[in-house]
């Protein structure tokens, strides 16, 4: 047991005889700098994967590391565009050599079991390839076998509560960037950095089934937000978080053990 649960408040000593029992876990929140509308800040990404993974880790006896705050590149149909002011991107290359690098110190460490925790729906492609390789180069190590896991939170909503926070039908995970699903949240872990006076409301997105080169802003409402969040509140929020919570803890202990 540590004294904390976030990496970058141990100290190495610590760390190092958590690391040392070879039932480490280390949990890591990606994210991403990306406009969420006029209501809500642009860390939105790093800061909900982060409180997800803080909220699962005592369930797990696991350690939280520093967030990935930066993630691939916003995309039309499911971020409003990297266009955008304020959104600030890498390449696909250089998140996945991020992940390689990161998850293969941890494996270093001693660490053998590590999740990757995604908050922006872009990065997960970068994540895979970035764990693979990671998991490849260390599997023979002699300290035993490594594994990863890989998931994206909002995938253990389960319908009773997707029923209780969409009363009038959930449209669909690819329109609700900046809408009720995040600024719930939001408004849950962190009100203060939310403005629901700023909070567009208008229909949401609708989306052509493929892309288009140069990217044409018009496409995407002017918000930013593919989905008004009008009907956010903290209490759904909470629903959300409890959920997901429940969810990533079953999965992990399932394919890890306790």
């Amino acid at each position: 047991m540590v004294s904390t649960r976030h990496l970058e408040d141990l100290d190495a000593a610590s760390y190092e005889e958590y690391a040392s029992t070879g039932h480490g876990l280390v949990l890591v929140p990606t994210g991403a700098t990306e406009q969420h509308g006029p209501h809500m800040p642009l860390g939105v990404d790093a800061m909900l994967s982060t409180a997800v993974c803080a909220a699962v880790a005592d369930d797990l006896d696991a350690v939280v590391a520093p967030a990935f705050r930066y993630g691939y590149k916003s995309q039309p149909r499911s971020g409003g565009g990297n266009h955008r002011v304020g959104t600030t991107s890498l390449s696909g290359q250089a998140l996945i050599l991020q992940t390689r690098d990161v998850v293969s110190e941890f494996f270093r460490h001693g660490i053998r079991r590590v999740v990757v925790v995604n908050g922006h729906f872009e990065n997960y492609q970068f994540l895979y390839e970035g764990l693979d390789l990671a998991v490849r180069e260390h599997r023979d190590d002699d300290g035993g076998p490594v594994r990863a896991l890989l998931l994206s939170y909002w995938d253990f909503v389960d319908e009773q509560t997707l029923e209780a926070v969409f009363p009038d039908g959930f449209l669909g995970w690819d329109i609700e960037h900046g809408g009720v699903l995040e600024t719930s949240l939001m408004l849950h872990l962190h009100p203060g950095k939310v403005d629901m006076s700023r909070a567009p409301v208008h229909p949401p997105a609708e989306l052509t089934p493929y892309d288009v080169f140069p990217e044409d802003p018009a496409r995407t409402p002017g918000s930013g937000c593919l989905s008004s969040p009008a009907g956010a509140t903290a209490e759904r929020g909470e629903l959300l978080l409890n959920a997901v919570r429940a969810g990533i803890a079953r999965a992990v202990s399932s394919e890890f053990g306790k």
